[in-house]
């Protein structure tokens, strides 16, 4: 009976001082990595930072937990390391990038190395995700600027005949040209997210007419619907904001383009701004190719493009929907969709009449 208490008072001390360890290599990374970037003026995306700052914590944590748990068994000072052996094996594992492991839980007599065991599967689990996403962004980063570069490429040399008429020449230049513009814009908005996720973000709110606002993006882009012969039906109320008037201009050209840009010729979007509860609501709905059940839970998801066998969004980079989710969260806002195929799509935009930071 007294050696189970003194292997429970032994795993109760080993666990608290692997759970302050990792806690301190964690924080120390931070304020580690955070000087670094100070040092050579670069801040990365928060997602690049989070996933940096993960690795070298769980790197530190796994060599100082290796030494030191080498050290002590040395000297007879753990009689209850087989209890642990498993999670440090774990994380020495994920130190070296295997995200994969998985640990059975086989110590219910230990509440804390059961929940220890159930936390690095969670961490695990995640990291996974993690590594996922920056595999899938990169990816889609490449996929995205190759297109293009591949297009001028090949137009580029196809200009070196000297067999081409006026005509033809003219007609490839053109495409260098959209091809130009549309890796200009897909570099724009890579910029653009990587600030809008960055912890030195402020909004910068003030007061204004947020209904003039949008009656003046619509009246710009008269030009695209009064070529496809869309009508356009505009409810405004009159209403103030405190928001980033910048920020928010982004919001709402980015849904007037689509909604002009998916709506086929002849048909119509409807625009409304009200104010219920506190909030104002702003709807834009069109007639256009719609979205399909399974694409809208992802449409939100950056290069994420819907209905790709009928090219929607072929013109677009696939980040607009993404800055513009960014931009309602940074407002602690909400945006939802409503959407049939063939149908059309109705996006609903909630913001605080007062933006928090202005609070």
């Amino acid at each position: 009976m007294r050696r189970r208490a003194d292997s429970r008072f032994w795993g109760t001390a080993w666990f608290i001082f692997v759970l302050a360890l990792v806690g301190g290599m964690f924080s120390v990374t931070f304020f580690i990595t955070t000087y670094l970037y100070k040092l050579i003026d670069v801040q990365p995306p928060l997602l690049v930072a989070e996933f940096i700052n993960s690795i070298m914590g769980l790197v530190f944590t796994g060599l100082i937990v290796g030494g030191i748990s080498r050290f002590a068994r040395a000297r007879g000072w753990t009689p209850e390391m087989n209890v642990f052996a498993p999670i440090l094996d774990a994380l020495e594992r994920i130190a070296a990038g295997d995200f994969s492991v998985r640990l059975e839980d086989k110590f219910h007599d230990y509440p804390m190395v059961s929940e220890l065991t159930s936390s690095v599967n969670k961490m695990a689990l995640e990291l996974h995700q993690w590594e996922s996403l920056r595999q899938e962004f990169i990816s889609n980063v490449s996929h995205e600027i190759q297109s293009p570069l591949t297009s001028i490429r090949g137009f580029a040399q196809a200009l070196e005949n000297d067999q081409l008429t006026a005509e033809e020449r003219h007609h490839y230049l053109g495409i260098i040209e959209d091809e130009s513009g549309r890796l200009s814009r897909i570099t724009e908005d890579l910029l653009k997210l990587a600030s809008l996720e960055s912890d030195h973000l402020k909004l910068e709110p003030k007061t204004y007419r947020v209904d003039h606002q949008i009656r003046n993006l619509v009246l710009a882009c008269e030009p695209q619907w009064r070529d496809k012969n869309i009508k356009m039906n505009v409810s405004l109320d009159e209403l103030e904001i405190t928001a980033d008037e910048d920020l928010l201009s982004q919001v709402w050209i980015n849904l007037i383009h689509n909604a002009i840009k998916f709506t086929p010729t002849g048909g119509s979007v409807r625009v409304t701004l009200c104010c219920r509860r506190e909030q104002i609501e702003f709807r834009i709905s069109d007639t256009g190719i719609g979205i399909s059940n399974q694409d809208l839970p992802r449409i939100f998801e950056r290069f994420y493009k819907a209905d790709k066998s009928r090219t929607r969004a072929k013109e677009g980079s696939g980040l607009g929907l993404s800055i513009v989710k960014k931009i309602v969260d940074l407002h602690k806002g909400t945006i939802e969709v409503d959407s049939k195929v063939s149908e059309g799509a109705t996006f609903l935009v909630r913001l605080p009449v007062i933006a928090p930071q202005a609070e």
